[in-house]
């Protein structure tokens, strides 16, 4: 049987302790972190595997536009 390659596009920031935080925007709940972006990326594809398995609908990833920054004065 042959495999389907799919993209997702993997947010990654940092948190307040220094470790990185990996989330997949196109599957609920799909996240993972590390303490290195070589870790993270390692264990977002373990993540996404496993939230792929355990969809009962089949996930459409989203095109990727960009990000933007806002201010926001409180």
């Amino acid at each position: 049987m042959e495999r389907k390659v799919k993209d997702f596009t993997v947010l990654i920031e940092q948190d307040e302790e220094g470790l990185y935080v990996a989330t997949v925007p196109e599957i609920q709940g799909c996240y993972t972190q590390g303490k290195t972006i070589a870790q993270v990326l390692e264990r977002i594809k373990e993540a996404i595997e496993l939230c792929l398995e355990s969809e009962k609908d089949e996930v459409f990833p989203l095109k990727f536009i960009g990000i933007q920054r806002v201010e926001i004065s409180q």
